[in-house]
């Protein structure tokens, strides 16, 4: 360490500016000048200086006049940002420097190095968020990102499954940066492109790249947002009528009499007395409003010169709810406060440092009872949630002591309601059951230092990060304890009235403040790093990094920590931007291998050729600019290694041996799991192929990738794999060990097309991405008997299950087909096939039946279309998704034994309607063999959704702004506006949750 320190000192002290004393030769002069563009406007922000920095001023005037004094026939370099660097000589008075526009080469943060995307080697996607929030404004970091971005299907990268999201390179939560603070993001999808990150990476990386400040004027940028969230559908429940009806009906299906009478469904449906024949609906007008407000506001502070730039981001957000009564009225809503602070401070010519800071603050608060959970379990006619005061007999003293004593007398005239069974009850808990709030705290801190070392060796410069971050959260809560009220009415003179009341419980508020669900994390994340970058002649471009990186994170509760630590190297040279080469490598470790296989090199290489360049199509009229791309890796990684010490066996000396005279116990060592000290990292091996190009002279941009990969290795404990005797039924014992077994495979591709094209005065600009691939398990140990349920060859998300052949219509058909054997069968019980011919259904019978889309749907498509007229932007954003399948088997849709009854019932098997059911008889006993996976069940989820439209109107130029007021814009969208699917309705329905909402906003942005 004392080493590292001597030759880091040695670096920086070679680093540091020679000194040189001003008119050592010549005499200085004065030199006044102003800067401007070729449009003949002032230019502030830019840096003018001799070579050797005798002389220096930083325009900061408006006017763009400097004023500088230097040796006579001194060169002078202005550096202006977005301009190309202009030399002049000193000779006097100089009057107007004009300054030619720099061609922009947009970079993209790849791993520990920023590149100009066109030399990228495919792999890698980028989103400009600053140029995306102008014409669509959104609040999710990732909302979206599958129809802007070709690979990314909203769940993974190709696929893949867990990706490792990183906040300027620190890893952290998508909740962690609003869309407001972002400058880019950064899809990092090949395993070429996150090599250098080391294992966590080896499924891909998302990376947010924050706003930084820049050289010149201070801005001030204001956002404000008013939006109001619609619900989408309600689950629908049948009332108290329909649903006693039907329960009878189950109950004679089970050969048992019915439990309501005639009457009493008659007064249920009359509605003429609600409070004595309850029919309960969560989801109407009494209990949620027609919509909630949302809102949030931003603020951005930014600016800087040469040696200082800062930025500054304070948001604050808040959502309501939808529930409408009791304590959630007014106490059941989220709120989101954040800052942010960037700094990047310009030591000297060679040395500079940030320091970045993060706080996010989030709050909420509701109330003790999951009152979505509840709707989908309390029977409409169970019980009256209110009971009204005025219906009690004047006479029932008894009952007028509890109205007295009560201490939750709701709106000044109802009790509480409830019964034996329901004594504590959702709409009881949220009118007195008190309430809780809870709280999650992010503090986040960054810093790094950047030397150049040209002083040592002309291209080299050393770079290295530091950060730590907190979070905490836990729940404030205040637990009452309530009464309710069961009534006995009785009716006078065609009046109902309560003669009687029964209460359950008590009213009691302790005042005591409860804490749970306290958690703490931590994460440290240090990387320091040697580049080397130069360029030969004016052609040979040449860079290499020499990397030490790694990150760990703490967490309450848990005793191990999640730990990366990697080095890395690179090597990447490019031939007048043609030919590409670039060479890489991690040598990772892992603490959740064997001491002797806890390290592992992960190598990659890509080639790229921009074919364009070449003579036979440099005079192309179609093709403008086209880049092919190549790339072949080995990722070894330990993301799904899901615990530690899985090498080693395990042993425990609970179990007992037992004499067999007197049955004696003898304390026994057994075994529970072998040892494997020769488990290996699993791997992901790719090979890439991709194109990029422009055609037409910029009319059309296509780009594209293929992908085949292989992840092998996987780890698994397998008894298949090893003799009878490694395990034992009883006592249980087991020698078998956790080994490198399972591959699975992975090939498609993702594409991407912009079309841009002026018509009259609009600008069009119409993009298209998809993503398309197949995973495959291609390697498993299988158990079962048939070989048409072995998973190899099948997909990785693959849903298993029975083939149904309709429903038994009659006793005959039951007993002229195989067995059943999930519980009793009637007539109008689902009927399965026999796949194995043995005369018995059972799990042997289950089959594939097709794709969950676990990873995201097999085929992802987005459109974007942007429509610019004038100061008028029209943009809307499309996504499809399509070839996944899902179960319908929530309780809205698997009815049996005393659940609450929704209206896909009505569609049951009767003996009149069992030429046209939908639906399996109901019944009040278990229904194993209806209620399991299987097609009957099954639905596709493939659906196309307009997501986005916005329209925003710029009011700068109408409103002839003075300097004050710098841009004005106001803009109107909506989200999540129409889905066309054959099974929407039920795509479109949450069961057991908050519904799905559509949002309008309107929102108002300005800069000073």
């Amino acid at each position: 360490m004392k080493f590292i320190k001597i030759f880091l000192g040695l670096c920086l002290l070679l680093a540091l500016p020679k000194a040189n004393v001003m008119g050592q030769n010549t005499a200085p002069i004065k030199i006044k000048a102003t800067i401007v563009g070729t449009n003949k406007q002032p230019i502030s922000g830019a840096v003018v200086k001799s070579s050797d920095e005798i002389g220096k001023a930083t325009v900061t005037d408006a006017s763009g006049t400097f004023t500088l004094e230097v040796p006579k026939n001194e060169m002078l370099s202005i550096v202006a940002p977005g301009f190309k660097t202009k030399y002049i000589t000193s000779t006097g008075p100089i009057g107007e420097i004009v300054m030619t526009p720099e061609e922009v080469n947009e970079q993209v943060r790849v791993a520990f190095r920023d590149v100009d995307k066109k030399d990228l080697l495919g792999g890698v996607a980028s989103v400009n968020v600053q140029e995306l929030l102008a014409k669509n404004y959104f609040t999710y970091t990732l909302a979206d990102m599958e129809a802007l971005i070709p690979g990314f299907n909203g769940n993974s990268n190709w696929g893949m499954g867990s990706y490792l999201f990183m906040i300027d390179g620190v890893p952290r939560e998508t909740g962690n940066v609003a869309p407001t603070e972002i400058d880019q993001i950064v899809f990092l999808k090949g395993a070429n492109a996150v090599a250098l990150y080391g294992s966590r990476a080896a499924k891909g990386v998302i990376n947010v790249i924050t706003k930084r400040g820049g050289i010149g004027q201070n801005k001030f940028d204001l956002r404000v947002n008013s939006g109001v969230n619609t619900p989408k559908a309600f689950p629908r429940y049948l009332g108290s009528a329909e649903y006693m009806t039907l329960y009878n009906e189950a109950r004679r299906n089970d050969g048992l009499t019915n439990l309501y009478s005639e009457l009493d469904i008659y007064n249920h449906a009359s509605g003429l007395s609600k409070y004595r024949y309850p029919n309960i609906d969560f989801y109407s007008p009494e209990y949620l409003k027609n919509a909630y407000g949302s809102y949030d506001a931003t603020a951005e502070i930014s600016g800087g010169n040469e040696r200082v730039k800062y930025y500054t981001n304070l948001g604050y957000a808040t959502s309501g709810s939808l529930l409408n009564f009791g304590e959630a009225k007014n106490n059941n809503n989220s709120d989101r406060l954040n800052f942010r602070g960037n700094i990047d401070i310009k030591l000297n010519e060679f040395i500079s440092v940030n320091a970045d800071a993060t706080a996010i603050f989030f709050t909420g608060r509701g109330v003790n009872a999951n009152f979505w959970n509840s709707a989908t379990t309390v029977r409409p006619n169970r019980f009256s949630p209110l009971i009204p005061i005025d219906l009690i007999e004047k006479e029932d003293a008894a009952s007028q002591v509890f109205v007295q004593n009560s201490n939750n007398i709701i709106d000044g005239k109802y009790l509480l309601g409830g019964t034996q069974l329901d004594q504590t009850n959702p709409i009881a808990t949220i009118y007195s059951g008190g309430n809780n709030q809870y709280a999650n705290r992010q503090f986040q801190f960054n810093t790094g230092i950047k030397a150049d070392l040209r002083n040592v060796l002309k291209g080299l410069s050393f770079k290295s990060a530091f950060a730590v971050d907190y979070a905490t959260e836990y729940t404030l809560s205040y637990n009452y304890s309530y009464a309710t009220y069961a009534p006995t009415w009785n009716k006078y003179s065609g009046t109902d009235l309560i003669s009687n009341l029964t209460v359950y419980n008590q009213d009691a508020r302790s005042g005591t403040q409860n804490v749970s669900g306290n958690r703490y994390r931590q994460t440290i994340a240090l990387s320091g790093q040697f580049n080397y970058d130069r360029t030969f002649n004016g052609n040979h471009h040449l860079s290499a990094i020499l990397l030490a990186n790694g990150f760990q994170q703490s967490e309450s509760a848990i005793y191990h920590r999640t730990s990366n630590a990697n080095l890395g190297f690179l090597a990447s040279y490019n031939f007048k931007h043609k030919y590409y080469l670039d060479l890489s490598a991690a040598y990772i470790h892992s603490a959740k291998l064997p001491p002797s296989n806890r390290q592992a090199l992960s190598p990659s290489v890509a080639l790229g050729w921009r074919v364009s360049q070449e003579d036979f199509l440099r005079n192309s009229s179609v093709i403008d600019d086209l880049k092919l791309t190549a790339s072949a890796s080995i990722l070894h990684t330990d993301l799904d290694i899901q615990n530690y010490f899985l090498y080693q066996g395990v042993y425990t000396g609970a179990g007992s041996w037992y004499g067999w005279k007197d049955g004696t116990g003898i304390q026994a060592t057994e075994s529970r799991r072998g040892d494997n000290p020769n488990m290996k990292f699993p791997k992901r091996e790719e090979i890439t192929l991709g194109f990029e190009g422009t055609f037409f002279k910029k009319l059309l941009t296509l780009n594209g990738s293929f992908f085949i990969n292989k992840l092998s290795g996987n780890i698994i404990q397998a008894s298949v794999l090893f003799p009878s005797y490694f395990t034992t039924g009883w006592p249980v014992s087991s020698f078998i060990p956790f080994v490198n077994y399972n591959d699975d495979k992975r090939v498609g591709f993702d594409f991407g097309a912009s079309l841009n094209k002026k018509y009259g005065e609009v600008q069009w600009t119409m993009g298209v991405n998809g993503t398309y691939y197949e995973a495959i398990a291609s390697k498993r140990a299988e158990l079962y008997e048939n070989s048409y349920q072995n998973r190899q060859g099948k997909p990785l998300d693959t849903m298993w299950g029975l083939q149904s052949l309709g429903m038994f219509q009659n006793q005959d058909e039951i007993v002229n087909s195989p067995t059943q054997t999930f519980g009793q069968v009637k007539p109008g019980d689902i009927k399965y096939k026999d796949q194995n011919g043995d005369g018995i259904i059972d799990t042997r019978d289950e089959v594939y039946l097709g794709k969950g889309g676990w990873f995201g749907s097999p085929l992802t498509l987005g459109v974007n279309l942007t429509a610019q007229w004038k100061k008028l932007t029209f943009f809307a954003l499309c996504t499809g998704r399509f070839g996944g399948n899902a179960m319908r088997n929530s309780s809205y849709f698997w009815v049996d034994g005393e659940d609450k009854y929704s209206d896909v019932v009505r569609g049951r098997w009767t003996e009149e309607t069992k030429a046209t059911a939908t639906y399996p008889r109901l019944t009040t006993l278990n229904s194993d063999n209806n209620f399991r996976s299987s097609d009957f069940w099954m639905y596709k989820t493939n659906r196309f959704d307009l997501t986005k439209v916005q329209i925003t109107y710029d009011l700068t130029d109408l409103l002839k702004m003075n300097s004050f007021v710098r841009e004005l814009g106001v803009y109107a969208n909506g989200f999540s506006l129409l889905t066309v699917s054959e099974n929407r309705k039920i795509m479109e329905m949450n069961v057991g949750n908050a519904p799905q909402t559509r949002l309008f906003n309107l929102g108002i942005k300005a800069q000073f």
